[in-house]
Order: structure tokens, then C-alpha cells, then sequence
């Protein structure tokens, strides 16, 4: 079906909106606003309702809002100043909460950072995002940090170091002592000249709650978010999502699930890690629904979630993870005996949840919970979803959202859409589509088209306008929700000593139903031969170079590495050994 057909294109006719649920408009209209206003309309509206509970520290907007103002006021102050990007490299804490909207008040960016990243990562996100300030655990710090910011060539004026207890209500003398058991991890920050450190616990303590900085954030302009994403060539890239691209998706989502919308009075989990944008879109969903997040730092300490949760029986109201994590929960005896009579939807995003996982999950907690969705973190990150009310098609991840377009177009001709029913690459335009990748002009050409992005994605819409994802771009594998990229990981190896070629594939985690593991192929140099000393040799280098998540499970030593007709290494044939 080529773009100047006659017939009618299904994909302009929005034959999906046919399976919205009928309070669902296939268009809204939406309220332009920074996301540092939406968090002061909610802290206006909301005062007393509860805003985060992080292991029984509990604090109201209201409350919230004072610790926000205070690290505003501590950036601008110290010369941060609008536009300049914020690195946050923490767990899902409150001292993520009050850095990241610290961060808006004061028209700064921020860019999340992977905490299980290595130093050599590290360093090519603060140079890269041109970072000034950075935010940071002191485990972290003493880890990875502090090597990463000592290589040099980074930007960074400012670093401030907290600690998972900071927000605690401990005793000196516990504290100490659950650091000594190992409890509450601990890392000794040692200064590196020319940098000006800072506890978070001290700039609280030292700068005013009272007064916001006066700064004007335009929200088509102004950029919100310079989120970190792999591509399938090259390294990581920036992707540029402006306040009107995260409040757009926002709004979106609440009219979604309107009907059950409570502000003031819901409660959200997620395990989602913030520095993951569809754990920070939750994050900030939770601010514009007026709704409290239960936080968890250990998204695999699921007796941690269950006990939460039963904290919280009858009150919670969504929650939002990757299908891993509701499988492991399924594995704990405290949540199968739950009340989950209030949670109206279960959202899983990130990774796909066999089919037949979610019936065993379903029997747990209910039919029809489990909405299905999918997105990426140029989408700001939400593209579609299974409808909250409406039939929920196991195994597709739902239709597009209002004020969404969608089409599928030939994978080698990007002019060409396909039928309904066959596969295409997916294409998506809608106000939550970002601006582009940071300092990357060939690669924002290449995604961005009349404003269409084309997202590598390959799918399958039905007469419903239903879309299941049947492939991905080639090399991407999903390890438990995250996103690794095989060039990346085979720049990386490909660095080894006795490595002439490298290159890795996703295979099924037997272990984990819809994750995958990392396999590495390998052709070594001449004079190297095959043995577990070189195996393992390898492994120690992927282990000190790469984030534990890309790291190889299985390494393979080949005779000979296939090639395509053109010299490339073909995965496809390393995909079938």
C-alpha cells in the first residue's frame, strides 16, 4: 500500500479507536505546563495527601515540596544555571524525588543515570550530556564514581553525595551499626580537586524551603529530560524530551484510566527504577494524579513489596513493573494471600509477558489486570496500551493512545505502509515524540521524518488496530527489562587482547520466561587457542568494562565467525547456532 495510493490507508482512518472504552476521546485537549508546575498545582491542591512512604519516611506534597525548594535554591545558588543538565545516579529514593523536581524549579535538565553502570560508562554520560552537577549514592561514589569523574574531560563543578539512610529516622548509633552488618551499604567519599562536594543531607539542612527561584521554563522550548538510551549502532544517545513532551504523555495516561482516577486519596508501587524513563513516567504520573508512591529501592526484594503492599491493602490502586518482577512475586507466599480487590490494572512495559505467564499471574490477582503496553523512551516513553475497561488481547500490547498516530511501513521501504495484518516497522507521531538526540544530527535524521518516528520496532496490527510486536531492531536483547545493544557490548569485547572478532546475541533465560541472557561468539587472534583460562580471561574483561546486566552469560569460541555477502558478521546465522 504505497503512500499515494487511493485506497483508503487503515492506519489514517485510526481503525483502533473503534476498541477504545467509551470514555476514551481519540483526541484531548491538553494543558501546557512545566512539569516544576505541575508538582506546585498538585502541592497546592493536595497539601496533606501523602506524596512518597520510602521504608516508613513518609512525607506530604506539601512536605515534599519544602525539600524540593530547598535543592533549587542550593543549584541556583551555586551558579547552576537554566538548561545546564543534573546528573541523577540513585536508587528510587526520596532524595530522587526532591533532586529530580529540584531540578525542574530551578529550568535545569536532568539526565538519569544507570547506577549499575562502570566508571568507562560512567564518564562517557557526564562528558556526552556536558553535566555540571551530579548526584550520587557515597556507595557509589567510592564504587565507580569517583574513577569515572578522575578520567577527566567531564564538566562537572558539583557533586553531591547522600546515603540510602539520609532520609531515616535512625539513631546515629543504628545507623552505624546496620552499616557494619551490611544493612545500609556505605562508600567513603574522597574529594578530587576542582570539584565542590556537598552532602544532600547538609544543603536540606542549609537552604530555604520557603521561596521558589524565580525561573521561567517555556514548555515546548525548554528542555525536561536528557534520558540515555542504546541505540543499535554506536554508543548510548541523548534523547530530548521538553516539558510539554512528558506533561503531554501525563495527561494522556490519566484520561486513560479516568474512571479510577482518586487524587489525593491513590496509591501507586512500582519497582520501575527511575533511571529507566518508564520508572521516572511513573514516577511524575504519580505527582500529576495527585497520587502516593510506595517507594522500593530493591525491585528483587519482593518480601520487601509483599509486606508494603499488605501495609497498604485496599488503598493501592495501580501498579507498574516488568513481567520478571510480577513472576518473581508470584514466587512469594505473603502475595498470593493479598487483597487485590482495589488494584484496578497491573501495567507491564519494558519486556514481553508470555502469554501464559500472565494467566498464572491473572489467577493471582484477578482476570483481566494485566495491561500489556509498549513504548520507548523517544515516546516519552507510552505509544500504546491495552484499554484499562475494554478487551485486553494477551499477547499484543493494546492500541494507540489518544493523540497518538501509528502506521506500520515496509521494513526496506520506509514510503511503503504494509496491510493490516502483515508486518512493518512502526512509525509514531504524537505530542509526546522528542525532540531529538543530543549533539547527534545524523542519528535525529535518520529517526525523525515530518515528524514521524520511526522506532526500529517491527510489528503487526489486527482488524482491531491491536499491535503485536514480533520483532525488534536486530540487536537489541532485553536482559530482566533493560535494553541491551550487541554493538555496544561488541565494542566493548571486541577490545580483549586475543579477540579478532566478537559479537553477542539474545537467547531465552530459561530461568526467567520473556527475559533473555547474553551470548558472546568469538574468533580469537592467531597464536590464542580455546580454553576455559581464555573463557574466563574474557569474562573478567566484559565484567570490568560493562554494566553486570550486559555482561555474557555463555561464551562460545568459533573456527570461524559467518559473514553476509557484504562482510558483516551474521547474527542471523550466529542467532541459529
Amino acid at each position: 500500500m504505497s503512500k499515494n495510493s487511493n485506497e483508503k490507508s487503515p492506519y489514517a482512518s485510526k481503525i483502533w479507536l473503534k476498541s477504545y472504552d467509551e470514555h476514551v476521546k481519540p483526541e484531548i485537549d491538553l494543558e501546557l505546563m512545566s512539569l516544576a508546575d505541575m508538582m506546585k498545582k498538585t502541592a497546592r491542591e493536595f497539601p496533606n495527601s501523602l506524596c512518597y512512604d520510602f521504608q516508613g519516611d513518609c512525607k506530604t506534597f506539601q512536605e515534599a515540596e519544602k525539600l524540593i525548594i530547598s535543592f533549587a535554591n542550593f543549584l541556583v545558588e551555586n551558579g547552576v544555571k537554566k538548561g545546564e543538565r543534573v546528573v541523577i545516579n540513585l536508587p528510587n529514593c526520596p532524595q530522587y524525588i526532591i533532586a529530580l523536581f529540584g531540578t525542574f524549579y530551578a529550568g535545569c535538565v536532568q539526565s538519569g543515570m544507570n547506577f549499575l553502570l562502570k566508571s568507562n560508562e560512567i564518564s562517557y554520560q557526564l562528558k556526552d550530556s556536558g553535566a555540571v552537577a551530579l548526584i550520587t549514592m557515597d556507595s557509589f561514589y567510592e564504587e565507580n564514581v569517583r574513577e569515572a569523574l578522575s578520567r577527566g574531560g567531564a564538566y562537572v563543578k558539583i557533586v553531591i553525595t547522600t546515603n540510602i539512610a539520609d532520609t531515616l529516622d535512625l539513631e546515629p548509633e543504628m545507623k552505624e551499626q546496620l552499616i557494619k552488618i551490611g544493612k545500609i551499604p556505605y562508600g567513603e567519599v574522597v574529594p578530587i580537586e576542582g570539584i565542590k562536594f556537598f552532602t544532600f543531607k547538609e544543603i536540606l539542612a542549609n537552604y530555604s524551603g520557603e521561596k521558589t527561584p524565580e525561573i521561567k521554563i517555556d514548555p515546548k522550548k525548554d528542555i525536561a529530560l536528557l534520558q540515555y538510551t542504546g541505540g543499535t549502532t554506536g554508543p548510548p544517545k541523548g534523547a530530548i524530551l521538553t516539558h510539554e513532551n512528558m506533561i503531554s504523555m501525563m495527561q494522556l495516561i490519566y484520561h486513560w484510566f479516568e474512571p479510577a482516577a482518586n487524587p489525593g486519596d491513590d496509591y501507586y508501587i512500582s519497582g520501575f527504577p527511575f533511571f529507566h524513563l518508564a520508572g521516572l513516567q511513573f514516577n511524575l504520573q504519580t505527582v500529576y494524579n495527585a497520587a502516593a508512591q510506595i517507594l522500593v529501592a530493591n525491585p528483587r526484594d519482593t518480601a520487601y513489596i509483599a509486606n508494603k503492599m499488605k501495609e497498604y491493602e485496599g488503598k493501592i490502586s495501580l501498579a507498574y513493573n516488568v513481567p520478571t518482577l510480577y513472576l518473581m512475586l508470584l514466587t512469594n507466599r505473603k502475595f498470593k494471600k493479598l487483597d487485590f480487590s482495589s488494584i484496578k490494572g497491573f501495567i507491564s512495559g519494558a519486556a514481553p509477558f508470555a502469554t501464559e505467564s500472565i494467566k498464572e499471574f491473572e489467577e493471582v490477582v484477578g482476570k483481566s489486570k494485566v495491561l500489556e503496553a509498549y513504548g520507548m523512551t523517544e515516546a516519552s516513553p507510552g505509544v500504546t496500551m491495552n484499554p484499562y475497561l475494554g478487551e485486553k488481547k494477551i499477547g499484543t500490547v493494546g492500541v494507540p493512545l489518544p493523540n497518538t498516530e501509528v502506521k506500520l511501513v515496509d521494513v526496506s521501504d520506509r514510503e511503503k505502509e504494509v496491510h493490516i495484518g502483515k508486518a512493518g516497522e512502526i512509525v509514531i507521531k504524537g505530542p509526546q515524540i522528542f525532540k531529538g538526540y543530543w549533539n547527534k544530527p545524523e542519528e535525529t535524521k535518520n529517526a525523525l521524518k515530518d515528524g514521524w518516528f520511526y522506532s526500529g520496532d517491527v510489528g503487526i496490527m489486527d482488524e482491531d488496530g491491536y499491535i503485536k510486536i514480533v520483532d525488534r531492531t536486530k540487536d537489541m536483547i532485553i536482559v530482566s527489562g533493560y535494553k541491551v545493544f550487541s554493538v555496544e557490548v561488541d565494542d566493548k569485547i571486541n577490545k580483549h587482547p586475543a579477540i579478532e572478532l566478537a559479537s553477542t546475541v539474545g537467547l531465552p533465560d530459561p530461568d526467567r520466561p520473556g527475559s533473555e541472557i547474553v551470548k558472546l561468539f568469538v574468533l580469537l587472534k592467531e597464536g590464542y587457542k580455546d580454553s576455559e583460562e581464555i573463557k574466563a580471561d574474557i569474562l573478567k574483561f566484559a565484567e570490568e568494562n560493562l554494566a553486570k546486566y550486559k555482561v555474557p552469560k555463555l561464551i562460545e569460541i568459533l573456527e570461524q565467525m559467518p559473514l553476509t555477502s557484504v562482510g558483516k558478521i551474521d547474527k542471523k546465522s550466529l542467532r541459529k547456532m
